[in-house]
Parts: C-alpha cells; sequence; structure tokens
C-alpha cells in the first residue's frame, strides 16, 4: 500500500504522525474487516460491482488520538467488491485527505480509485459496532448506496433472530429418517441401563403422567403403564409401547422429547449420530454473530436435543454462534403466547426487532400474531404452503 509522503491538516503537517497510526494494527484489522463486510454486502445486494453506485467506509477511532487525527478506511471503486483484499483499501485523515491508497492493477485490471465516492463518505449516518479486542477501538460503519440500479429499500438486520430447526435449518428427512428412528430403536436398551437413575426415573414420572391423560381423552396408542411394584421388565414393556405409538404420531410433547434428548446423547457421544445443517447455514450463523445479531433457537425438542445437534455437525460445533435455545416447555410453536414469552424474555423494545424463521405455515401465524417480523424457510422435502398465504419466504439464510 502506498502512503503519502505529507499531508496537511488545518495548515499544520502531520505526515509523521499518520505514517505511525498508519503502521498500527489497528489499521491493518480494519482493512481485513472492510474487505469482508464488501463481499458480504455484494452478496446481500446492499452494494453493486466496481462502481461507487454503494461503498462502505469505516472510521477507527482512538479514543487517546486527537479527532483531526483519526483515520478511515475506504472501499475504492473500480473493484469487484467481492474480490477486495486488505491492500485494496484507502485510509483518509478526517478531513478526507488520501494517506494511503492501493497499488495500480496491472492490464487488464482497472486501477482502484477513490475519487468518486470520497467526499459522500464523510457524511451520512454511521452504524456504531463493538470493537475488536486487538484494537480495543471502537468502530464506525458507513454503508452508501445510490440509486443506480440498486435496490433501494431500507434493509435493518433485526436485533434477533429465532429458528425453528427441522425444514429450516436441517432438512427435514434428518429428523424423519435419522433421530426419530434411533430413538425408537434405542428406547428399551436406554431405559434398561438407565432405569435406576434420577434421570429416567424423571423421565418416566413424566411419560406416566402424560400416558393417564392420553388414556382419558381416548389418544390411539396409548396403553396403561404398571404400578413400580409390577416388575421393571413390565413396566419398562408398556413405556417402550407409549413411546413407539408417540413417535409414530410425531406428537410434540416434552415427556417425549425429553426422552429422546436423553437417547439422542448417548448416540451423538458415541460418534452414531451427526447433526445435519443445510449449507447456508454455518456461513449465514457466522455472519449474523459478526454483525452482533443475536440467533436463538426454538423447536419442539429438549434444549438439551438442540444443543446435541448444533453441537456435532456436519460443519462441526456451531453453538458459538447461538446465543439460547427455546423449547415446549415456553410453549406449543402454533399458540401466540409462545412467541410473547419469548419477546419478554429476550427483553427486545418490540416484538418486531425479532425475525423469526420457520417453515410450518401456523407456527409463522402464531408468530406474526405476537408482533414478531417472519420469514417462511422453502427448503427441499418441505411441505406446500396455503396459496396467498401472505409470508416473505426465503430459500437460504444468505436472504437474510
Amino acid at each position: 500500500m502506498a502512503i503519502a509522503s505529507a499531508v496537511g491538516v488545518n495548515g499544520v503537517k502531520l505526515a509523521t504522525t499518520f505514517q505511525a497510526y498508519l503502521e498500527r494494527t489497528a489499521v491493518n484489522d480494519t482493512n481485513a474487516l472492510l474487505s469482508e463486510l464488501c463481499r458480504q454486502f455484494q452478496g446481500l445486494r446492499w452494494v453493486s460491482g466496481t462502481g461507487a453506485s454503494g461503498f462502505i467506509a469505516i472510521k477507527v477511532h482512538g479514543y487517546s488520538i486527537p479527532k483531526r487525527q483519526q483515520l478511515m478506511a475506504m472501499a475504492a471503486s473500480g473493484v469487484q467488491k467481492e474480490r477486495m483484499v486488505p491492500e485494496d483499501m484507502y485510509v483518509l485523515s478526517h478531513g478526507g485527505s488520501i494517506l494511503s491508497s492501493s497499488p495500480p492493477k496491472p492490464y487488464p485490471h482497472n486501477s482502484p480509485n477513490c475519487f468518486d465516492c470520497t467526499p459522500l463518505s464523510m457524511k451520512g449516518p454511521t452504524q456504531r459496532i463493538k470493537g475488536n479486542s486487538r484494537n480495543n477501538a471502537g468502530i464506525d460503519v458507513s454503508v452508501k448506496a445510490r440509486a443506480q440500479g440498486l435496490d433501494n429499500r431500507n434493509e435493518v438486520l433485526p436485533r434477533c433472530v429465532v429458528l425453528d430447526i427441522e425444514g429450516t435449518t436441517t432438512p427435514i428427512s434428518f429428523v424423519t429418517d435419522v433421530l426419530f428412528p434411533y430413538a425408537r430403536d434405542n428406547v428399551a436398551k436406554h431405559l434398561i441401563l438407565a432405569y435406576d437413575t434420577a434421570e429416567a426415573q424423571d423421565d418416566i414420572k413424566l411419560l406416566r403422567s402424560q400416558v393417564e391423560d392420553d388414556l382419558k381423552n381416548g389418544v390411539d396408542g396409548a396403553v396403561p403403564i404398571p404400578a413400580d411394584n409390577a416388575g421393571k421388565e413390565e413396566v419398562i414393556a408398556a413405556l417402550v409401547a407409549n413411546v413407539e405409538a408417540m413417535i409414530k404420531a410425531d406428537r410434540k410433547i416434552t415427556a417425549l422429547k425429553q426422552l429422546q434428548g436423553h437417547i439422542w446423547r448417548t448416540g451423538f457421544s458415541s460418534n452414531e449420530l451427526e447433526g445435519v445443517v443445510f449449507d447456508d447455514v454455518p456461513e449465514s450463523l457466522a455472519r449474523w454473530h459478526a454483525l452482533g445479531v443475536k440467533v436463538y433457537i426454538y423447536s419442539s425438542g429438549s434444549r438439551l436435543a438442540q444443543r446435541l445437534i448444533f453441537g456435532k455437525t456436519n460443519y462441526g460445533d456451531l453453538r458459538k454462534y447461538l446465543s439460547g435455545f427455546f423449547d415446549t416447555a415456553v410453549g406449543n410453536k402454533r399458540e401466540i403466547s409462545s412467541y410473547v414469552e419469548i419477546s419478554e424474555y429476550l427483553g427486545v423494545d418490540k416484538p418486531s426487532e425479532i425475525l423469526f424463521i420457520t417453515d410450518v405455515y401456523q407456527e409463522a401465524v402464531a408468530a406474526k400474531a405476537a408482533g414478531l417480523e417472519v420469514a417462511i424457510s422453502i427448503r427441499p422435502g418441505n411441505g406446500p404452503l396455503p396459496d396467498k398465504h401472505g409470508f416473505q419466504t426465503i430459500n437460504s439464510f444468505s436472504e437474510i
């Protein structure tokens, strides 16, 4: 990167001071961040092509540095945004003078320039985000977009994203063809081995209560569970029959989901099971995390099961990008009150600061009624939606 020999600010030459700042790690870190933002924003179509119809500038504020000596990194025009590297960035003084620039590109590449966008970069709205631990600085990001062929909608990232799993982050087939059969085939083995543990006894207590209600309501497949004094084998046999019927009916009940989570834990720890997510999920989770968006999971599966699925996936451990997990303890996913409860728990000023993504129309209706923003996930294997359902649909998280 070429560095200007001298820069005048308010009549005072500050070349030596600025050069010292330019050589700081903070500038290199900011240039690296800026090049990554260019790639991400180009993918989102927030900026376009090589020109100044959309550009990004980052102000680096070291609070011990006088304001007139603070620096700004800016993406140049003349370079495809998705191909930018840290060396393509310009560094400007607080007054807008160019302190360093990208070296010329060999023919036939266009050389980058800063002339179309420098004046605008010193004005307009900025977004305050936290700096990283290496430079301990705040960073102001200014994203500009002109009307030249761009969609000029005011795209605002949600404060929180709440994700469904089945049919949203994960193929339905993984749940129906892998997880459910594993739990069904191992329920007897699990109960035999764990029967005398406090955890298993709690599972059995919940199942007894659920089956009593099912028998009263005439639920298909429900069979009485003998008292403990009838013998361990008889109790387990009745439990297995009820659990198999619950799994077959795909019931979203806490008693079943809690037991399934405990069975799956064994499968994940023995490497018999590995979570599966769609290809766009890891990159999008990382992007949202980097932009300060809190991401949560809301599934009918237990919180334990959720942590297991995201803790060991085909893309590694993704839990580092997640801020929390909700299950049926917060309420049924088709009930409005569940989403009201989640909104209150997350502490947002208004429910519309939360984006809920699901593949289930009834869940989308409930979340919208609670005031959340909603998008319906369109994935291979998902069920059809009603005509004129009125919801935004997405085929990939990269669209958010």
